[in-house]
């Protein structure tokens, strides 16, 4: 009697099953995918000098365009300033423009009337001389007397040129170094009011772009200090993708790399494209670097949403997938 002999499956061993089981898991993980969060570059508008805010024309959530007023803070003290500067400059080119020019025509004219008396007493001055001279060689008058008529008559001769020159020095302008002092004061001045101005326009603050109003920081009558930003704008495009990558998964990401990108609410095929990865680990394990400590590491990506960003929120999580292989999920 012949039996058949039957064979029987040998059971596996212990390590086999436990590495099929591990190759499961680790299959199960391939695809988790990445942490990240939804984050923004605000615009902080803030004013130079401090001061209370007196006017405050937007609140959170409004849209704004490019150049609307956002608020102003109390510019009296700036205003004092800015007329003071004003009449400095003033004064200091009305005196460089006095200096280009020469006397004025009343001025002039008695500068003549001064040269016709000058004219008038050289004349009188050399006919009495003339007729001196005469009764002296006739004897009827001392030759001492004569020295005076020739004295008189040299004075009122330098009395007349004398006037000539001012007469001729009036029509032109003052000295050139004087002309040009003045001038570089009255371009000082200009300096000194436009910087007054200035200060005057930081206390009014209008939008730099069209944005939405992310956050009012200050309510009217508060004290609000210098360089303390009143109002955050987030212009179009301002929002950015920041998650971490693992050490081991760091060659997969480069600049201008498109990742897939989806969150809660989220339209699906939303995509981001990396522009920033961090020279450096964000977080590093508390032991000596090893081959089984080095995942542990993970390196800050910055994206910019490409596709379908428009929905996401500042603070919004969000998970990413990188292109082209599975990603392994972050050590905890």
């Amino acid at each position: 009697m012949n039996r058949r002999l039957t064979l029987r499956p040998r059971p596996r061993p212990l390590w086999l099953a436990c590495l099929v089981t591990l190759a499961g898991c680790t299959a199960g993980t391939d695809d988790a995918p990445l942490s990240g969060y939804a984050e923004a570059d605000l615009v902080y508008l803030a004013s130079s000098s401090a001061g209370t805010l007196q006017t405050l024309a937007v609140q959170r959530g409004d849209s704004v365009k490019r150049g609307q007023t956002l608020y102003a803070l109390d510019a009296e003290s700036e205003a004092l300033g800015r007329d003071a500067a004003l009449a400095r400059s003033e004064r200091a080119r009305a005196q460089a423009d006095n200096l280009r020019k020469g006397k004025r025509p009343l001025e002039l004219k008695v500068l003549d009337e001064q040269l016709a008396q000058a004219q008038a007493a050289l004349t009188a001055s050399t006919a009495t001389l003339a007729r001196n001279r005469q009764l002296v060689s006739q004897g009827f008058l001392a030759a001492l007397r004569l020295d005076e008529f020739v004295a008189q008559r040299d004075r009122d001769a330098a009395r007349l040129k004398e006037l000539q020159a001012q007469r001729s020095l009036a029509t032109q302008a003052s000295r050139s170094d004087e002309v040009e002092a003045a001038a570089a004061e009255s371009r000082g001045t200009q300096a000194d009011l436009a910087l007054a101005r200035w200060r005057e326009g930081q206390k009014l603050r209008t939008a730099p772009t069209d944005a939405a109003v992310f956050d009012v920081m200050f309510r009217l009558g508060e004290w609000v200090p210098a360089g303390a930003p009143v109002v955050a704008l987030l212009p179009p495009g301002a929002l950015k993708l920041r998650f971490f990558v693992p050490e081991p998964q760091l060659g997969r990401v480069a600049v201008g790399t498109e990742v897939a990108v989806s969150c809660s609410g989220c339209p699906t095929g939303m995509t981001a494209r990396v522009r920033h990865v961090s020279p450096q680990a964000e977080f590093t394990p508390p032991v000596i670097y090893s081959a089984g400590s080095r995942s542990k590491m993970v390196f800050m990506v910055e994206a910019v949403p490409a596709s379908g960003g428009a929905t996401l929120k500042p603070g919004q999580p969000v998970d990413v997938r990188l292109p082209g292989a599975t990603n392994v999920a972050t050590p905890k």
